[in-house]
């Protein structure tokens, strides 16, 4: 913990030195000039002596990627850190030990520690984050580089290729016709969370009675993230090695749940997460990630002929195509259509149907949710 509020504090303390360097004198900071700094702030700190040195200029180094990104790629600007976050952190680059045999790690300033591996390992290791979490759990990932070449991907065609739809009363829809059941894992512990959420408010403040019940509720919130990732991964894991390639729509979830009525399930579905597996698990076994446009109206469309219904509002869960008479699920229908927009960005021959037509396809989410 030492190591946790020391990392934190530097890079609270180096952030604010670059925001004032550059308000004041109109001088950016790199991060050598805030390492050449962690001496004189130690000698004002000398607590931060009893850190390893490495972590805090790793603090330093952090801090400068986030202003790479925040000009590179126009994120956010970096925000000061706070010691109520969820998970808190710290990085040993080097000079750490892994003994799989005795079950140890050895840490500098730390000193050996009992253990579980999840997995063996070969190769040169980079850098281990060490974390907590609310629940004073405490995990160690190790960055390994084994020396293998990334795979390349496999070729694929359309009987190889899955198409995606997701949606909240079905979490997704295969364009073979499956629909995988949304498990709705946080509202079926909505209940149990306000009850422990009412003792939480109940106890006497900063007391030992309202610390049990603060932990009572992190493992409750843990339990249900736990929950959603097992589902997640399973799935992702299930959908990778079945196909070479799986077609997926853009979606601008941040937006969509603005809609204060949908942004609770939206959240508890996590398909930013969802779509974020598919993404590294098929660069890591060799498959395609194909993804179409957000605007793509993949519901309105008729898979047969091309027909395009403007008409479709978001309650009708079924419809049946004027000018072919093919009776649609919706959601079958947009995964058919998402796969065969998907391949018709790739040139495939053979990939014939619906025919793309830009347009919003709801003003109001920017999609159509199902």
């Amino acid at each position: 913990m030492k190591h946790i509020h020391a990392c934190r504090f530097v890079y609270n303390h180096s952030l604010e030195q670059k925001i004032r360097a550059y308000e004041q004198e109109g001088k950016k900071l790199s991060c050598y000039d805030l390492n050449n700094r962690l001496p004189v702030l130690k000698e004002e700190h000398p607590w931060l002596k009893e850190v390893n040195s490495q972590s805090l200029q790793n603090a330093n180094k952090n801090l400068d990627n986030a202003f790479t990104r925040f000009f590179r790629e126009k994120k956010g600007f970096p925000r000061f850190k706070s010691k109520k976050n969820p998970v808190q952190s710290f990085q040993v680059p080097q000079h750490y030990t892994v003994d799989f045999g005795r079950r140890r790690i050895k840490l500098l300033k730390i000193g050996e520690i009992k253990t579980i591996f999840h997995r063996m390992f070969t190769g040169k290791m980079k850098y281990a984050i060490v974390s907590v979490t609310t629940t004073r759990k405490w995990f160690v990932s190790i960055l390994v580089d084994d020396g293998q070449p990334a795979p390349d991907p496999s070729p694929f065609c359309l009987d190889t290729t899955l198409g995606i739809d997701v949606g909240l009363t079905d979490f997704a829809t295969l364009s073979t016709g499956e629909k995988i059941k949304n498990p709705r894992y946080l509202k079926n512990s909505l209940q149990r969370l306000k009850v422990l959420q009412q003792r939480v408010s109940r106890k006497v403040k900063e007391s030992k009675n309202q610390q049990k019940a603060i932990q009572r509720l992190a493992r409750c919130h843990e339990m249900i993230a736990n929950q959603r990732n097992d589902f997640l991964h399973n799935l992702s894991n299930r959908i990778v090695s079945e196909n070479q390639a799986i077609a997926v729509e853009s979606l601008n979830v941040a937006g969509m749940q603005k809609n204060h009525c949908l942004a609770q399930s939206i959240g508890d579905a996590s398909w930013s997460t969802f779509f974020t597996m598919l993404e590294y698990k098929c660069r890591k076994y060799g498959k395609t990630l194909l993804a179409i446009g957000r605007f793509d109206p993949s519901s309105k469309i008729c898979h047969q002929c091309g027909h395009l219904k403007r008409d479709l509002t978001l309650s009708d869960r079924e419809w049946v195509c004027p000018d072919c008479g093919t009776h649609h699920d919706r959601d079958i229908n947009a995964a058919i259509n998402i796969k065969k927009f998907a391949l018709q960005e790739q040139n495939l021959v053979g990939v014939a149907g619906a025919e793309r037509a830009r347009e919003p396809v709801d003003p109001a989410f920017s999609r159509e949710e199902g």
